[in-house]
């Protein structure tokens, strides 16, 4: 029994009774079921997120998926590319690892490796800047997504600061969020261990994806 109508009995875990665990199953699955409108909510956020940058972090996220979608990248592609810098806001220092988290369940493999390594690989551009290691990432030189992350930083997440850019808005992307975020979490179906598939079509190579 409950104390009250949607509440469960216990103060402590251990005291709980099965209809407790059973309730908050049920709520639990039905908060799941509202994960994309709380991502796109967050994904607004970062118009007023970190900045200095020439476009706000919406815009740089914006800017990343539209260039994947306009490459003919697939749906897992385009959602990293989206949501790559979520984590901006509570993991400053880590927001690559966080958003790697967020999408683990839902997509391939391949994109949540990517999404975790993206801001060792982008290193390339500005490590000797800061005083950090451009080359940091050559210690996963042989990775079997080594080639993709590389990609990734070059073609769609360091082009995309340019405030004269066409990006799509972010609700043409909503489709695509509730599409990932629907699937059943942890289906070998949807994680395709060790599958690679390429960001963008051949005939996109060379490209500046700007059309």
């Amino acid at each position: 029994m409950t104390e009250q109508h949607g509440v469960v009995s216990f103060r402590q875990m251990k005291d709980g009774t099965a209809e407790d665990y059973a309730l908050l199953e049920k709520l639990e699955e039905d908060f799941a079921k509202r994960l994309p409108e709380r991502i796109l909510a967050n994904m607004k956020k970062l118009e007023h997120s970190l900045s200095g940058y020439r476009v706000t972090r919406l815009e740089h996220s914006l800017q990343a998926a539209t260039r994947a979608k306009r490459d003919g990248a697939d749906t897992d592609w385009i959602v990293t590319a989206l949501l790559h810098d979520i984590g901006d806001d509570l993991a400053p220092h880590n927001h690559d690892s966080l958003a790697a988290e967020m999408v683990k369940p839902y997509v391939r493999e391949e994109c949540t490796w990517v999404m975790r390594h993206h801001g060792i690989f982008q290193l390339v551009y500005y490590g000797d800047k800061v005083g950090m290691d451009p080359d940091a990432r050559e210690k996963y030189r042989g990775h079997r997504h080594f080639d993709a992350a590389a990609t990734f930083v070059e073609r769609w997440d360091q082009a995309s600061f340019d405030p004269d850019y066409p990006s799509e808005p972010l609700s043409s992307f909503a489709p695509l969020v509730h599409a990932v975020f629907t699937r059943t979490p942890w289906d070998p179906a949807n994680l395709r261990d060790g599958e690679s598939v390429p960001l963008f079509r051949q005939d996109q190579r060379g490209s500046d994806a700007s059309g």
